[in-house]
């Protein structure tokens, strides 16, 4: 096994362990700040997690030798996306039922050092990742790539959000902060369950992967974000 996909792996299964850590942070200072963009933040970390399993898997069948089932992952895939969805409808009646009592969280300072943390973990994990599909013209860990650009606009989001609160304390704008992050939630999982239902689905988990160039240059990263 090249180091390169040693690399690849280990940035696979960085992604797992640093999303679980992510998601019980998120969701315990969501639930008892009483954040509910927080808190929804978490829980996407949490299905984030499955994604990054899809990308282990079809690592495995593209280096490993392993022959994993394409229908598997189209089944896992389309799961996730239907996740994705049902995490926005709890996100979105969540923040609509706040707007209308007048609820905002304790405090926005969490919110604010955990959208900070993972700007910074996930920027270099995007970075990294993409020099190494660059390297190895591997279609999954472009895929997983996208992914986490997908993770540094819900922080870049979370941020915001709680950056505005933490300085002005007007009591609706978590609420509109979750409901900005459900609909990246939302676009996340609508694009999941559209590659699964393509025919010509290979195990990707999101339609930008599918518009990458086969053999991307050095200049990857600007491609990834160009999407």
């Amino acid at each position: 096994m090249s180091d390169l996909v040693r690399t690849a792996r280990r940035l696979a299964w960085f992604t797992v362990g640093y999303n679980i850590i992510e998601g019980l942070v998120s969701v315990a200072f969501g639930i008892s700040d009483d954040s509910v963009s927080l808190f929804g933040f978490g829980l996407d970390s949490f299905i984030e997690v499955l994604s990054a399993v899809i990308v282990l898997w079809r690592l495995r069948r593209e280096f490993g030798g392993g022959t994993g089932s394409v229908q598997r992952e189209r089944l896992a895939t389309r799961g996730i996306g239907v996740l994705f969805v049902l995490l926005t409808a709890v996100i979105a009646v969540n923040s609509a039922v706040r707007l209308i009592d007048h609820v905002h969280p304790e405090t926005a300072l969490p919110g604010v050092v955990i959208s900070l943390a993972s700007l910074s973990f996930m920027f270099w994990l995007y970075t990294a990742k993409m020099r190494v599909a660059g390297a190895l013209d591997s279609k999954a860990l472009r895929s997983d790539a996208v992914c986490s650009l997908a993770c540094i606009w819900l922080s870049v989001v979370l941020l915001a959000g709680s950056g505005i609160y933490y300085v002005t304390r007007i009591w609706w704008v978590d609420s509109i902060a979750a409901i900005a992050i459900a609909v990246l939630v939302l676009r996340e999982g609508i694009e999941n369950i559209q590659s699964s239902l393509k025919q010509e689905f290979d195990g990707c988990c999101c339609n930008h992967c599918e518009t990458q160039p086969q053999t991307p240059s050095r200049s990857g990263k600007g491609q990834g974000l160009g999407q």
